[in-house]
């Protein structure tokens, strides 16, 4: 468990309680990240809490704040990188009694995680180094860069294989129907031509596996399928995307169904899985048991059904719905009369499921 900053200790104590009840023994290791860390130990991200999820292998992790001037571009992306977590995974759904202009939405966003213009390789204006590059490209491309900065977009066949295969599997562990690729393959021929290419490359493999019919393939558009999620989100199901839109799509996916704070998280890879909220560390809520603790405590099912324990996620889930639906326990963002702060919204949660059984 990483408490994070911010808010994320106080959601932190709720995820874990509720979790806890479903009656799975976990013994939790606790470690701390963030700002609240950074003055005694001189980084947010310190090597006990790397140390902590190479040994358990699983982490619940809440919000944490990248400080201006740490030597990270973020705590997450380093993350990510440190631990090899390739996929991003971020279930979408709706539940009744959510105030939103949509119902019964129910999308999973899987987004590679480790390149695409967030692999962080960029040139600032004015370096030496930015005008060597321009230069460069000048010569080769026949284009004149000056007073740029300069940002590149790297996404490589096996990296888009391993997301559209984990996209795929996905699908079919968990009986979805179909796997939409998004890119702009029609304007970035030779990165997003790649992905959409290497995407129908594994599609034909899996369709000559399992079956023609198995789960449905399909190519989009990033910009026509922010139109199609927002006038027919029933039409699709999973969506596999690089880094950048995959980022930007889990948000718009999100607002679907109410806004992040019913967004979980997971950031899995071959050997560790890392599960967290999708919304941020709201440092200036910090102390005031207000925010919804949901997204974290759907991650934490999300963490369940990952370490095989489904029925205790299904019951969590289903008594968050309950709440949810019943609407006197919930959070100033989903209830503007009378809202409940943190940590009583949590314990309906866990009331729920008691008197379920």
């Amino acid at each position: 468990m990483i408490r994070g900053d911010g808010v994320g200790p106080e959601i932190a104590q709720v995820a874990k309680d509720c979790i806890d009840a479903t009656g799975v023994g976990i013994d939790w290791e606790e470690v701390d990240a963030g700002v609240d860390v950074m003055e005694n130990v001189g980084t947010p991200l310190p090597d006990d809490v790397i140390d902590s999820i190479r040994r358990n292998k699983v982490a619940l992790k809440a919000p944490i704040t990248t400080p201006i001037g740490s030597g990270f571009r973020s705590v997450n992306v380093a993350l990510r990188k440190i631990l090899g977590l390739y996929a991003c995974l971020r279930p979408c759904k709706s539940y009744p009694g959510v105030n939103s202009r949509y119902q019964d939405i129910d999308l999973v966003v899987v987004r590679e995680n480790t390149e695409d213009l967030y692999a962080g390789i960029e040139f600032e204006k004015g370096a030496s180094e930015t005008d060597e590059l321009a230069g460069f490209l000048e010569k080769t491309k026949d284009v004149k860069l000056s007073d740029c900065g300069i940002s590149i977009k790297p996404i490589s066949t096996s990296a888009t294989e391993k997301i559209v295969r984990f996209a795929f599997d996905y699908a079919l562990k968990n009986d979805r129907q179909k796997v939409t690729a998004i890119t702009k393959s029609n304007i970035m021929k030779f990165s997003d031509g790649l992905f959409q290419h290497v995407a129908e490359e594994v599609a034909e493999g899996v369709a000559g596996a399992y079956g023609a019919h198995a789960i449905g393939f399909e190519h989009k558009l990033i910009d026509n399928m922010c139109m199609q999620l927002v006038k027919k989100p029933e039409l699709y199901d999973v969506l596999v995307l690089p880094n950048l839109y995959g980022d930007i799509i889990s948000d718009l996916c999100a607002g679907l169904v109410g806004g992040l704070g019913l967004a979980p998280g997971a950031n899995i890879g071959d050997d560790y899985a890392v599960f967290e909220a999708t919304h941020g560390s709201a440092p200036k809520y910090k102390g005031m048991d207000k925010v919804n603790p949901t997204a974290l405590i759907l991650s934490g099912m999300l963490m369940l059904k990952h370490i095989g324990e489904a029925d205790a996620a299904d019951r969590l889930e289903q008594a968050i719905a309950e709440v949810i639906k019943e609407g006197k326990y919930l959070t100033y963002d989903l209830k503007l009369d009378n809202p409940v702060g943190t940590t009583r919204m949590g314990e309906a949660i866990i009331d729920k499921m008691k008197q379920d059984g």
